[in-house]
């Protein structure tokens, strides 16, 4: 996947075959669930669900062009993975999910601090999935990342 992909519908056909099905799930369980205002669009080539730049006209770290963006979404041949930007600063929803995760799900977690990477298709939460992406909605996003921004600028 080293040329430009332009569109979500062009990422997802660059998807390995074997993988195909299980991301479109996960996009779609995140597209059914996330809470009103995000919008989906292709970022760091990737699908990415972001804060429109009407709503945020700052952009992310400043950028006036480019959205803040919340979760995105990308595959390679081994892996489905979810980066959910929330994670990393909402330590309530974060041990929520790890809690949740261990309850639900027969593997280990495969977490680091915003990613969370699925090697088995057949063993997706896509139900876990669908309630994570709601904890947040798009109001608390902005209000988590402003106060991360102005924590950073303080160091």
């Amino acid at each position: 996947m080293a040329q430009s992909i332009e569109t979500v519908t062009a990422y997802i056909e660059t998807v390995e075959p074997n993988w195909r099905i299980a991301y479109q799930q996960v996009l779609d369980v995140v597209s059914q669930n996330l809470p009103a205002g995000f919008e989906l669009t292709m970022q760091y080539g990737m699908p990415t669900f972001v804060v429109p730049l009407s709503v945020f006209p700052e952009g992310y770290l400043n950028r006036g062009d480019e959205p803040l963006p919340f979760i995105s979404l990308g595959a390679t041949k081994r892996q489905v993975a979810l980066y959910h930007m929330g994670l990393m600063g909402n330590e309530a929803v974060r041990s929520w999910f790890q809690e949740a995760y261990q309850e639900q799900v027969s593997t280990k977690l495969n977490m680091g601090k915003s990613c969370l990477r699925f090697t088995n298709p057949k063993r997706i939460p896509y139900e876990l999935i669908g309630e994570l992406v709601t904890k947040i909605t798009l109001e608390e996003w902005l209000q988590q990342y402003q106060h991360y921004q102005k924590k950073k600028k303080n160091y």
